[in-house]
């Protein structure tokens, strides 16, 4: 049966204090950088690859899309292998394959094959996040984990923010080739690295070892997704492919009544995670709209080049990248707390954008507040959800937190937006929506005690 994710991870020894700890911190870190940046390097290089590659123009979209969607898609399953078969295995693995995929992408004489060749890549990642930033919290137990998790998710986040910019700089003054190999070898090194982790075996795991993987509830998940992006984008049959999403999610979830499900039922029952992921998954998405807008308003409205925008904006990308270790600093009691204040910043920050102005630092300025509370909020999503699991089912709990995040940036860039993108207001909105979730368990108990309290009085 999976262990309920109220349960805290029990005590263990210190064994990230050697040099096995960093060696899996090296791994995990680096290993995620690669992931965020190919997740985002390819934005300003697709006009160069479609008029390149031989192929539908219409699949050209899929090139990013499809890697965030497969990864996210694949992750729920990639954690239950991990706790099952072993964390370190299962992220040497996907490193090993994040490589691969990698060089395929760099050769591929033509689209379809590089689309291909991403998905590959994407279920590379799928298997590279979920156990490392489970793994992290084996080898650095307690608050020592959070701390490490939150330093290799600062990396991450700088490769996201960076990571249009790289590439657009590697494919104008180079090829969008190169782009791939600026992954390919660094996750070698990172494999290389996984390998002399020794990684401590994890209480329950043989038990999971002998349960078979849930593959159709992973196909069903999988399926989901690549039936959603085409559904929401409109079109004459966009009521078959949202039908078909929400059929294929509904046998995901009801998959959670066999024995060793892709979806733990304790993870599905805890309010507590499911309002985590949620937030984080509103944070992620507004992350990457902030990704998408300011860049181009800056050259838009304030007039400055490419490689202008990209120095300028390389301040709310170290805003972003530093929210991951002060997300790792956040005790578990305060996390909710934290996070909510957090999106309430970001939601503030994201309304002042002054997107059609033509003075660039009210808008940096506004830009930087919200990345660094964003970048803050995502990271508490992934630390905070592990805290409220047992050691045996984080990468579990972490595939399905990481899926979600995953897949609201997929869907984010494989639907079709205006060419000002999304609106900052409507995000903001978002992000306030979220904030108030958060907080709405602790109001209404405050309330109820009020009422109580104000009940004796009168009765008094």
């Amino acid at each position: 049966m999976p262990t309920p994710p109220c349960t805290p991870p029990p005590s263990t020894p210190p064994h990230g204090a050697g040099p096995d700890g960093r060696w899996a911190l090296a791994a995990v870190a680096l290993g995620a950088f690669c992931v965020q940046l190919d997740s985002f390097a390819l934005h300003l290089a697709l006009p160069v690859i479609r008029g390149e590659l031989p192929g539908p123009a219409a699949v050209g979209r899929a090139v990013s899309g499809g890697y965030l969607l497969a990864a996210g898609a694949l992750m729920p399953l990639s954690g239950r292998l991990g706790d099952a078969y072993g964390r370190r295995r299962m992220l040497r693995t996907g490193l090993l394959l994040f490589a691969a995929a990698a060089a395929a992408c760099a050769l591929a004489p033509s689209l379809p094959l590089l689309v291909a060749a991403r998905v590959v890549q994407g279920a590379g990642a799928a298997l590279i996040m979920p156990n490392g930033l489970a793994l992290l919290t084996r080898v650095f137990p307690g608050p020592r984990g959070r701390r490490m998790t939150g330093r290799a998710l600062g990396l991450a986040g700088l490769a996201t923010a960076c990571g249009p910019f790289v590439g657009g700089a590697v494919t104008e003054y180079g090829s969008w080739r190169a782009v791939f190999w600026l992954t390919a070898l660094p996750a070698l090194v990172a494999a290389t690295a996984a390998r002399s982790t020794a990684a401590p075996r994890t209480p329950g795991t043989a038990g999971r070892a002998t349960a078979h993987p849930d593959v159709v509830g992973a196909v069903a998940a999988t399926g989901a997704c690549a039936c959603l992006a085409p559904g929401l984008g409109g079109g004459p049959w966009w009521w078959a492919w949202l039908t078909a999403a929400v059929a294929l999610a509904t046998g995901c979830v009801r998959r959670a009544r066999r024995a060793a499900p892709l979806l733990d039922p304790a993870l599905l029952r805890d309010g507590r995670y499911l309002r985590l992921t949620a937030s984080g998954a509103v944070a992620n998405a507004a992350t990457v709209a902030l990704l998408f807008t300011v860049p181009q308003a800056l050259q838009r409205a304030a007039g400055l080049s490419p490689a202008a925008a990209g120095l300028a904006f390389l301040v709310p990308a170290g805003a972003l990248a530093a929210g991951g270790p002060a997300a790792g600093r956040v005790r578990p009691a305060a996390g909710t707390a934290v996070m909510a204040g957090c999106l309430t910043v970001a939601a503030v920050a994201l309304g002042a954008l002054p997107l059609g102005g033509t003075d660039p630092l009210p808008l940096l300025v506004a830009a930087t507040v919200a990345a660094a509370a964003l970048g803050t909020a995502g990271a508490l999503a992934l630390t905070g959800t592990q805290a409220l699991v047992a050691a045996d089912g984080a990468g579990a709990a972490a595939g399905v937190t990481k899926a979600a995040l995953t897949v609201t940036a997929g869907l984010g860039l494989a639907l079709p937006l205006p060419d000002e993108g999304p609106r900052p207001a409507l995000l903001g909105a978002a992000c306030l929506t979220a904030a108030l979730g958060l907080t709405a368990p602790a109001t209404l108990r405050a309330f109820r005690r009020l009422r109580r309290r104000g009940g004796r009085g009168m009765h008094g």
